[in-house]
């Protein structure tokens, strides 16, 4: 698999990646190909942590020189955690989006639905089916 498509994440038809952890807490953040086609980003806009998120619903927005994008999220929960440095330095999005530039974290409360997101494997050839 490529290493801009991380074989131990969760991806979205929106190209949002999603790093489950035993304890049903969700890392959510953009994807290599997101943040490319985004171009240079220089704006971030989280919630607040105790919001709740909607599957496949607006949890933020992000801004690039380009244009202003919504950010989906992937599963429904608490969020718990919010990635303040990102906030204050979005450009990290460009240089590192799978570690540094984690977005959020959320307590879901139905760790099944992890299971309806795309594997790297299917994300990749969603990817290659949608980008010609």
């Amino acid at each position: 698999m490529t290493a801009h498509i991380p074989a131990h994440l969760k991806y979205t038809k929106e190209h949002e990646w999603a790093s489950a952890q035993d304890d049903n807490v969700v890392t959510i953040g953009i994807t290599h190909h997101a943040q490319q086609q985004l171009g240079d980003v220089v704006y971030l806009e989280l919630p607040e942590i105790g919001k709740t998120v909607e599957k496949d619903k607006i949890f933020g927005t992000v801004e690039s020189v380009k244009a202003v994008s919504d950010l989906f999220s992937p599963l429904a929960g608490v969020v718990v955690a919010v990635n303040e440095a990102l906030v204050n330095h979005p450009e990290d999005i460009n240089q590192d989006p799978y570690e540094k530039a984690w977005m959020i974290k959320i307590l879901i409360k139905q760790p099944e639905h992890l299971d309806e997101l795309m594997d790297s494997v299917a994300y990749a050839r969603y990817l290659g089916q949608h980008t010609k």
